[in-house]
């Protein structure tokens, strides 16, 4: 099982990048897209409902604003559209889930943040919120698979001279400790060091360009306890650019979700 994710910072732009052609050739089961900046509605070419795929979009309802997608070789049996948080800022075109019969994954583009202003307090209380979500449904025999670009980055080596970095919204300390619990409380892993402990792997470029400045690692496959041993194999495409991000692929060693 392949599951991709990616952040688009633009579908049509990403599109006219070759982004699709390149997904046609992956042999993924789940493609996760973020950052779509587009409505649904303005999604009617072919170029976005791939062939094989069921295709699944969440827009916010404000042209050029957020939106996710999930594209899924097999067909869910639900849709979850937005995480139920009481401020409604994940209905944001935030989150989008598919559910099969035992597996989740979902699609998530996370709030960024300036430091010193309300977006900030906003970032915080999403990820309160989803951290309270998450040792909810711990208890469910379910399990889970959120891709999605997170917005944060955990350790010193996702970040690129990180000592600079250190107090940049994205890694600052109550961020590196919300993935501390996260991952040494909560039970859910990073799928991506799972497979691949390798230094210097950055996923997003701030600059907008790939290789140009600081790279940090934000775009994550984070795993409930019953898949972390299930990752084969995690690597980050880093021979073609389509956005300011790269995609994440990750191989489990699950046969289908059905």
């Amino acid at each position: 099982m392949r599951i991709i994710t990616l952040s688009v910072d633009g579908i049509h732009q990403a599109a006219q990048r070759g982004l699709y052609a390149w997904l046609g050739k992956q042999d993924a089961d789940i493609i996760c897209l973020q950052d779509l900046r587009a409505l649904e509605s303005e999604l009617d070419n072919p170029i976005f409902h791939p062939k094989g795929y069921f295709s699944y979009f969440f827009d916010s309802g404000i042209k050029h604003y957020n939106g996710v997608a999930i594209y899924s070789r097999h067909q869910p049996k639900a849709l979850i559209y937005g995480l139920g948080f009481s401020s409604g800022v994940d209905m944001e075109g935030r989150y989008l889930q598919v559910d099969f019969e035992r597996y989740s994954v979902g699609s998530l583009l996370a709030p960024c943040a300036q430091a010193e202003n309300d977006s900030l307090e906003v970032k915080i209380k999403f990820f309160e919120d989803f951290q309270a979500l998450l040792h909810k449904i711990t208890r469910k025999r379910r399990h889970f698979i959120f891709c999605g670009n997170w917005a944060l980055a955990h350790t010193r080596k996702d970040v690129q001279n990180w000592q600079n970095n250190n107090g940049t919204p994205g890694y600052l300390p109550h961020e590196q400790q919300w993935l501390n619990q996260l991952f040494n409380q909560l039970g859910y892993a990073d799928a991506f060091r799972q497979a691949n402990t390798d230094k210097d792997e950055f996923s997003w470029w701030p600059s907008g360009v790939m290789g140009k400045g600081d790279g940090w690692r934000t775009d994550f496959q984070v795993v409930s306890e019953h898949i972390q041993p299930k990752v084969e194999y995690a690597t980050i495409y880093k021979t073609q650019a389509f956005s300011s991000h790269l995609p994440v692929i990750i191989d489990y060693d699950i046969d289908d979700f059905e």
